[in-house]
């Protein structure tokens, strides 16, 4: 993390390199200092909603800056949800990265002219936004240019590591699990996980480790769909062909990916670069089998729920598309952002009324639970129905309530969990009766390209 007085430094100084808003980014395509310079002079028009922090830095040293929006920047508010998008994450495809610069000055420039939608996601929401997840894969591809840039040149990282392939393999894990009713959330990282990933993975499972995110999206390009969970097939053996790989949150999931392609100008008409995607969406392993991204980690290791947006057929479009491509990506942006305040959410207490961090909320029927964060506070994503719900905490009797989900805000729903008698404490079950298998046995994982 940058220190407060080199940021207000680097403040200063894009400020005085970028007079204007408009100015500073305008539809180009941006270098990284460029788009740092971009990024401090959104924050510094709207200093009250947004701040800039880093979160670790690229293999070449390239600070991994956000740009966040809140009404109360830098601080999590008890039951207002966390939500991220991450674009870049493959250097040479570009797009996503300059429609995030894009969709910052959108966020600032319609707050501060009174647009009440905008106004009302910004404080209800804490906004992190990553534009670039691998800025030296990037300054690679742009080298190339956009007419003579081809299909992998600056898509890893400065050592040439595709960052999508790269972060630990817990769809093995969830699988083996599913088959001895084992852990169906948060699941443990592999021992020395740290020596095998690659900087700007690190800094962004660091990242997922120190926020409580519910919703994300990942942009990429050389297609154009909503791609969701899992991209990993349940069976490693199958060469050649695509089998659908549902999640527990298989509906969830398809509603999210409708919502980004029908909010988009042409995605969900299905006929793109020469592919067709029913609605304009599709489950990951049944287009093709991906082993260590970063959608299924998200699943997997956190509370978010993420989908990988593919939103150009050129990977590095020219300067002169990407007015287009803004026009026609700005309200699903939106519209996708807004899906986070959906389901139910609440406060997990015990009874003192003393919030309860780490439990687990469990849905029957659906077999992925969520776990409150560090103010006890927990949020469900979920499709208008009725549920039963329960929460369960090491030392505490569980609770469960019936709730009836709406299409609108999410539905508020608190737990008071009473403390268990001590003789009963050891009756009491991780991950409600599930065996705890902190120690999983050794699982042989493809790790072959996709």
């Amino acid at each position: 993390m940058l220190q407060g007085c080199h940021l207000a430094w680097l403040g200063a100084l894009f400020l005085g390199l970028a007079s204007t808003l408009a100015g500073a980014s305008g539809f180009q395509h941006h270098s990284y200092e460029e788009m740092v310079r971009a990024m401090f002079a959104v924050q510094s028009e709207c200093p009250y909603i947004s701040r800039i922090y880093s979160i670790g830095h690229s293999t070449e040293g390239r600070h991994l800056y956000v740009l966040e929006f809140s009404d109360n920047p830098g601080v999590h508010e008890a039951l207002e949800p966390e939500f991220k998008y991450v674009g870049n994450m493959h250097g040479n495809e570009v797009l996503g990265r300059e429609l995030l610069i894009q969709l910052s000055q959108f966020l600032c420039e319609e707050y501060r002219a009174g647009n009440h939608r905008i106004m009302r996601l910004i404080h209800d929401t804490r906004i992190h936004i990553l534009p670039s997840m691998n800025p030296d894969g990037y300054e690679v591809a742009a080298r190339q240019g956009p007419e003579f840039n081809g299909y992998l040149v600056g898509r890893g990282n400065s050592r040439d590591v595709d960052l999508n392939r790269n972060f630990p393999d817990l769809n093995a894990l969830m699988y083996y699990y599913e088959k001895t009713n084992g852990r169906n959330h948060h699941l443990p990282l592999p021992d020395n996980w740290e020596q095998h990933v690659e900087p700007e993975t690190l800094a962004v499972i660091k990242w997922m480790q120190n926020y409580n995110f519910v919703l994300s999206a990942n942009l990429h390009g050389g297609a154009v769909v909503a791609n969701y969970p899992f991209d990993k097939s349940r069976d490693p053996r199958i060469r050649g062909r695509t089998t659908y790989s549902a999640s527990a949150d298989d509906k969830v999931f398809k509603k999210l990916a409708r919502t980004y392609s029908y909010a988009h100008s042409w995605m969900h008409k299905g006929w793109n670069c020469g592919d067709f995607f029913d609605e304009g969406i599709t489950n990951g392993a049944s287009w093709y089998s991906l082993s260590k991204g970063m959608q299924d980690f998200n699943y997997l290791y956190t509370n978010c729920f993420e989908i990988t947006l593919e939103l150009s057929c050129d990977k590095f479009p020219p300067a002169s598309a990407l007015s287009r491509e803004w026009l026609g990506n700005r309200e699903a942006l939106v519209s996708y952002l807004e899906q986070v305040h959906h389901g139910i959410k609440g406060m997990v207490y015990d009874d003192n009324n003393n919030p309860i961090a780490s439990a687990e909320i469990s849905v029957a029927g659906i077999n992925h639970d969520v776990s409150s964060g560090v103010d006890g506070d927990y949020f469900r994503l979920l499709l208008p129905g009725t549920y039963t719900v329960t929460a369960n905490a090491n030392g505490y009797l569980p609770s469960t309530s019936t709730v009836t989900v709406g299409p609108a805000e999410a539905i508020q729903l608190h737990f008071y969990l009473k403390t268990a008698p001590k003789d009963n404490n050891l009756n009491i079950k991780n991950n409600h009766g599930k065996k705890n298998l902190s120690s999983p046995p050794k699982i042989p994982v493809n790790l072959g390209p996709r």
